[in-house]
């Protein structure tokens, strides 16, 4: 088991979000609310609109987000599902844990630190760094950019 934090579409109330709770993918949990302890730049761009967490540490804001406590068929699920190593790579972040959800593998605290995998990219098209940044994302949201990948 192991955790993975999620910033865009698979969050609870996201275009995405069923992907996670569905069993034929594999086992996820929510464990609760956290935010990168680094700050990062958070843009959405490409075909589709689609949240992109660009991999440059100490630029953007602190990320907010959920966590998921998965098994390893999820893990092999998502990895295939944001397109590794191609479009996004799997990586360690720091997280502070800002609210948590007892049980279901999920030992953390609020107020904590703790390490989660994170798809996040290096594999951006330049002019990327120059787009709007959010900390958090909602495909919903005042932006007007709709997420519209659907598959």
């Amino acid at each position: 088991m192991t955790y993975v934090f999620v910033y865009g579409t698979l969050k609870r109330g996201q275009p995405n979000h069923s992907r996670m709770l569905d069993h034929t993918n594999g086992g996820a949990s929510f464990c609760g609310r956290g935010s990168t302890i680094d700050k990062y730049p958070l843009v959405i761009a490409g075909h589709g609109n689609i949240p992109f967490l660009l991999n440059i540490p100490e630029q953007g804001h602190h990320i907010q987000g959920e966590v998921y406590f998965v098994d390893g068929q999820m893990l092999a699920f998502l990895d295939q599902f944001e397109c590794v190593p191609d479009m996004y790579q799997r990586t360690l972040v720091k997280l502070k844990v800002e609210e948590w959800v007892d049980g279901a593998g999920c030992g953390q605290t609020p107020g904590s630190t703790m390490e989660a995998f994170v798809y996040s990219t290096t594999t951006y098209q330049p002019d990327w760094v120059n787009l709007q940044t959010y900390k958090s994302y909602d495909s919903y949201g005042g932006h007007g950019l709709a997420y519209t990948n659907h598959f």
